[in-house]
């Protein structure tokens, strides 16, 4: 499995914003669309994230792989919380939210960033402070056509 550091001509590093959605105090991560993209982009070259509402990724912060859902509001697309497998992040209120944890463990709050690191287009991204390196296990996860089938099987 190939390593890949956070700072490797391959990843795009961009910087996104802490918000808070809908009635929760919890700070989750808002995406950029893909218009607003390229004037975020630290380093590499990334014209689209890949990402879509619904879509379930692979999210790596403190050296750990969690799952997170991609959700959309009228403002862009989010991502509220990291959790330990798929179905948790389908159905957030049964596991622990790493992600929100991450953040409070960093004192980051709504109105600050963070850097997303670009290591698999649609399927492998990381979270980091910033100015932080990060180094990522970057394997790919099944093919499309085998995630659906195992999607269709979890409900």
């Amino acid at each position: 499995m190939p390593r890949v550091p956070s700072d490797d001509e391959g990843v795009a590093s961009i910087r996104v914003s802490l918000a808070r959605s809908g009635g929760t105090r919890r700070p989750c991560v808002r995406l950029p669309d893909d218009d607003a993209l390229a004037g975020r982009v630290e380093s590499g070259t990334c014209e689209s994230l890949d990402l879509s509402d619904g879509d379930v990724v692979r999210l790596v912060f403190d050296r750990e792989e969690r799952y997170a859902l991609v959700r959309a509001d009228g403002r862009g697309r989010l991502i509220h919380g990291a959790y330990d497998n798929r179905r948790l992040a389908r159905e957030p209120g049964e596991g622990d939210n790493r992600l929100v944890a991450w953040l409070d463990a960093n004192g980051r709050e709504p109105g600050e960033s963070v850097v997303l690191d670009v290591v698999v287009p649609g399927e492998l991204y990381g979270l980091r402070i910033p100015g932080e390196r990060a180094v990522y296990d970057a394997n790919r996860g099944p093919r499309s056509s085998l995630s659906d089938i195992a999607r269709n099987l979890d409900g």
